[in-house]
């Protein structure tokens, strides 16, 4: 089962072809589907319309909704993001480190268009869903 970032969902809302929205509409209803709670609230918030939204919100429910966060979790995104501190290298937001340590701790990959995962790629062994799965 992959998880599927907002930048992946985004693009795919808003009707953006590219790799990872291909991707994405080759998986939905072949495979499981994950998508992280804190996921699933950056997609929603950004809906203008109450229709959309309720649409956008019945897709994304109908997919399995994980908890990204735990003690454990928190502590190992803290370990990673000194990790990458140490190689030099700012993460930006401390939302893609939860979704990276998440998906690298229970060895899923991740689809996203979000350059700022690359160093968990390259450092951290995340998964690439678009390249690895």
């Amino acid at each position: 089962m992959i998880l599927v970032d907002s930048s992946v969902w985004i693009n795919y809302f808003t009707g953006k072809a590219t790799p990872e929205t291909e991707k994405l509409d080759a998986l939905l209803g072949q495979e499981p589907i994950a998508i992280g709670d804190l996921v699933l609230t950056e997609v929603l918030q950004g809906f203008r319309t109450d229709k959309d939204f309720q649409k956008a919100k019945e897709l994304l429910l109908s997919l399995h909704v994980v908890n990204l966060l735990d003690t454990p979790i928190a502590l190992k995104s803290a370990e990673n993001f000194r990790t990458l501190r140490k190689q030099g290298i700012t993460v930006r937001k401390i939302i893609d480190t939860i979704i990276a340590t998440y998906c690298i701790e229970n060895n899923r990959p991740l689809l996203h268009a979000d350059k700022d995962f690359q160093p968990f790629h390259q450092h951290l062994k995340l998964k690439n869903a678009l390249h690895d799965a």
